[in-house]
């Protein structure tokens, strides 16, 4: 499955292939569109454009005066809630329960561990992808006094990402499913925590523009650029010479030495 941009008058091109089986193409706002050409199965990406789009957090991040608009715990939507990015944000909210509160969780189709997050944070908004497990997931609630509200589908990932008393959106949802989510988030003023990488890799021309149009922040939240990220933070400017990344994972992981040379 082939996927092009239809980009804005800025960009040359903007054209990936997706190796996903989803038929599913996210419906942008404006002029950046998806259009599916079937074909191909490796993922590619390359970006054309005239004028260098803005980065996502320039440099070291430090506190804005007035940015904070909200007491106690740090309200949080998490898309993506039963994944790994998921899982490792609820376990730092179980351990932090005095810094983050959640108020809505979106997931895929694991209805069983969605259910016990439920149980456990107390989201206002829950999501499930798979509209064909809603009754399951309604079943595995029933007992509970105070139920979350719970919208089927892609809408419903769309409307826990844009949720109103979130202040941040962990999007840790795979692939470009966390596009619409995502641009969501940002028109209603989310601060991005980013741990899907096609977001930028596919769409970075368009979203950054947009992050800054809405003085939202993309913070890394993910494996290497996380890491590359807070070596930035605490050091003078020119200070840092270089970054070492260890390929450990990845479509390269399991390579043999010899092949990755020969590539």
């Amino acid at each position: 499955m082939a996927l092009n941009f239809l980009s804005p008058a800025e960009i040359k091109a903007i054209s990936f292939l997706d190796s996903t089986k989803s038929n599913h193409l996210p419906k942008l706002p404006g002029r950046l569109g998806l259009r599916k050409d079937c074909g191909g199965r490796r993922i590619q990406c390359s970006v054309q454009n005239q004028n260098k789009p803005p980065p996502a957090w320039p440099g070291r991040a430090f506190p804005e005066p007035g940015r904070k608009t909200w007491d106690g715990p740090k309200p949080i939507s998490i898309v993506g809630s039963t994944g790994s990015i998921g899982t490792q944000t609820l376990d730092i909210v179980t351990e932090n329960p005095d810094k983050f509160t959640v108020v809505a969780l979106a997931a895929g189709s694991n209805v069983t561990l969605l259910a016990d997050q439920v149980r456990r944070f107390k989201p206002q908004l829950v999501a499930v992808r798979n509209e064909s497990l809603v009754d399951e997931l309604k079943e595995a609630l029933a007992d509970l006094e105070e139920k979350p509200e719970i919208i089927p589908g892609e809408q419903g990932v769309i409307e826990v990402a844009r949720h109103p008393d979130a202040v941040s959106v962990v999007t840790g949802i795979v692939g470009c499913a966390g596009l619409e989510p995502t641009v969501a988030a940002i028109e209603a003023g989310k601060d991005i925590c980013l741990a899907n990488k096609e977001t930028l890799i596919a769409g970075g021309p368009f979203i950054l523009p947009l992050a800054h149009k809405y003085n939202v922040k993309i913070l890394p939240a993910d494996s290497e650029h996380s890491a590359i990220f807070q070596c930035i933070q605490g050091l003078p400017e020119g200070a840092l010479r270089r970054i070492i990344l260890t390929a450990s994972g990845g479509a390269f992981r399991d390579w043999p030495v010899e092949k990755i040379e020969r590539s």
